[in-house]
C-alpha cells in the first residue's frame, strides 16, 4: 500500500505516514457516504443542528492539539494554527445555525400555491489545499453538511493530519458512522476519482488555476457541480492621502502571513509617485521585523515554506543576483526556509505577473486613481486586493472598479465565515462562506398545488 510520508517543512523529519487512498477506497467511501447522507438528511433540522454544535464543542476542546498537528505539518506559526483551528469551530457553529433557517418560499400564482423547497445534492466532495488545511476544508465541509449532504474530504498530500483528527472529532460527537470521511492521497489517483465518481453530486476544489481547469473540464463531463477557489495576484494600493505609516505596518503581514503562501497574498503593492519614497522608508523596518523562525515559538511571526519543491518555485521567481528593494533574513540549516523580499518592478520579471506563492512582493508606482485602476486589474486573477485612503469617494469609487471579490479598505482582511468569499476571472467560481453558503450546497425543487376544482 502506498504511504504518504508528512514531513515538518521547519525541521524535514518525517512526523508521520498515512496510507493512501485509491480509486477503489474512493469508490467503497462514496457508497458508505450515500447511505449515511440519506439517513442525516432524514433528521430533524434541530437535531442535525444539534450535532454539528457537538460538533463544534469537541473541536473547541482541543484547539491546542489541533493547532499543534497545524505547525507540524504545516509549519503554520503557532499563533496563526491557533486561530484557524478557532475558525473551524466557529464555521461549525455558524453552519448549524443555518440548518433550520434553510427556507424556500411560496410564490404567488394563479390558480394554486406554489412553493420551492432546498433539497440537499447528496454527496459532495471537498478537496482542500495545504496552505491553510484545516479552514479552507471547513469552508466546504461545514455547510455542506448543513444543508443534509454527507461529505468526503480529501486534504492535500502533504497536511492530511488535522483532516484525519476532525473527521474522529466528528465521530465523537455523534455524527453518523460514513457521513464526514477523509481520504488521504494523491491528486492523480484519489482526487480524479471523487471527480468522476457519478455519485459524487458537487465538487469543491481549492487549489492552484491550472489544477482547477482540469477539476471544472472533468466535472463538465458529468454536468456536475463546481465551487473553485483558486490563484490570485492581489493588488495592494496606497494613495497618498493615506496615513502612510499605518499603511506601510500593515503591507508586510499582507503578503508575509502564512510565508505567502496564500491566494489572497497582496503581493503587488501599487503606491502613489508622491507618496512613494516616504513609503519605502517605512515599509523596509516593518518588512525586517517580520521576523521568521521555530514555528512552536509564539513570538515567530513567518514559518517555513511547505516544501522543499515550493522554495525551489519561489527562488525561480527570484534570482540570487535580482536587485532586491528589502530582503530579510531566515533561519539557516535545515528546514524550507526563505527571506522576505521586496522588489520593484523594473527588475522584477515574472515575478510582477504571476503568483509566486512565497513571501515575495513588487512594487510599484502610479500616478492617479485611474493608473491605479489600470494596474490593479492588469492580470488574469480576481480574488483580493485592498485599498488605502482617506477619501471615502474614492475608496469606493476604487472599491467597484477593481475587478476582484474580496476588497478591503484600510486593511488587509479577506476572509470572514460570515461574509461570501470567492474570486472573478481565473481566480475561481461561486462563493463559498456567507449567509449563502449552504444553499450552494442545495437543489431548488419547485412545487405548484393547484386549488382549482377538477
Amino acid at each position: 500500500m502506498h504511504q504518504l510520508r508528512v514531513l515538518n517543512p521547519a525541521t524535514e523529519e518525517t512526523v508521520a505516514t498515512v496510507p493512501a487512498a485509491t480509486a477503489e477506497d474512493v469508490g467503497k467511501a462514496v457508497h458508505r457516504a450515500a447511505a449515511a447522507q440519506r439517513t442525516w438528511a432524514a433528521l430533524a433540522p434541530a437535531d442535525r443542528a444539534r450535532l454539528l454544535r457537538r460538533f463544534a464543542t469537541a473541536v473547541d476542546g482541543r484547539l491546542e492539539e489541533l493547532a499543534r498537528l497545524e505547525v507540524s505539518e504545516a509549519g503554520h506559526p503557532l499563533g496563526n494554527a491557533r486561530w484557524e483551528a478557532g475558525n473551524v469551530r466557529d464555521l461549525l457553529d455558524y453552519a448549524a445555525g443555518g440548518v433550520e433557517r434553510l427556507t424556500g418560499s411560496q410564490i404567488p400564482v394563479a390558480g394554486g400555491v406554489n412553493l420551492t423547497f432546498l433539497e440537499p445534492l447528496g454527496v459532495v466532495a471537498v478537496i482542500a489545499p495545504w496552505n491553510f488545511p484545516m479552514p479552507i476544508a471547513a469552508w466546504g465541509t461545514a455547510p455542506a453538511l448543513a444543508a443534509g449532504n454527507a461529505v468526503l474530504l480529501k486534504p492535500a498530500e502533504t497536511t492530511p493530519l488535522t483532516a484525519l483528527r476532525l473527521a474522529e472529532l466528528a465521530l465523537d460527537a455523534g455524527l453518523p458512522e460514513g457521513l464526514f470521511q477523509v481520504l488521504p492521497g494523491t491528486g492523480p489517483v484519489a482526487g480524479s476519482a471523487l471527480v468522476e465518481h457519478p455519485d459524487v453530486a458537487k465538487v469543491v476544489f481549492t487549489g492552484s488555476t491550472a489544477v482547477g481547469k482540469s477539476v471544472m473540464a472533468k466535472c463538465a463531463a458529468q454536468v456536475k457541480r463546481v465551487t473553485l477557489e483558486l490563484g490570485g495576484k492581489s493588488p495592494n494600493i496606497v494613495f497618498a492621502d493615506a496615513d502612510l505609516e499605518r499603511a506601510a505596518a500593515a503591507a508586510p503581514g499582507s503578503f508575509l502571513d502564512n510565508t505567502g503562501q496564500d491566494c489572497c497574498a497582496r503581493s503587488r503593492i501599487l503606491v502613489q509617485s508622491s507618496a512613494y519614497d516616504r513609503f519605502m522608508e517605512l515599509l523596509e523596518p516593518a518588512v525586517l521585523a517580520f521576523t521568521a523562525g521555530d514555528p512552536a515559538d509564539p513570538a515567530t511571526l513567518m514559518g517555513p515554506l511547505i516544501s522543499a519543491a515550493q522554495r525551489e518555485r519561489v527562488r525561480s521567481y527570484v534570482p540570487e543576483d535580482a536587485p532586491a528593494a528589502i530582503r530579510g533574513t531566515a533561519p539557516a540549516g535545515r528546514g524550507f526556509w526563505y527571506p522576505a523580499t521586496v522588489l520593484e518592478a523594473a527588475g522584477a520579471g515574472g515575478a510582477a505577473v504571476e503568483e509566486v506563492f512565497g513571501p515575495v512582493a513588487v512594487v510599484q508606482r502610479f500616478e492617479d486613481e485611474a493608473e491605479a485602476v489600470r494596474l490593479a486589474n492588469a492580470t488574469r486573477y480576481g480574488l483580493s486586493g485592498s485599498i488605502w485612503t482617506r477619501d471615502t469617494g474614492r475608496a469606493l469609487r476604487v472599491s467597484r472598479a477593481v475587478a476582484a471579490g474580496n476588497l478591503s479598505v484600510n486593511s488587509h482582511s479577506s476572509v470572514r465565515y460570515a461574509t461570501p468569499f470567492g474570486g472573478y476571472k481565473e481566480s475561481g467560481i461561486g462563493r463559498e462562506l456567507g449567509p449563502g453558503a449552504l444553499v450552494a450546497f442545495t437543489e431548488t425543487k419547485n412545487v405548484f398545488l393547484s386549488t382549482e376544482d377538477a
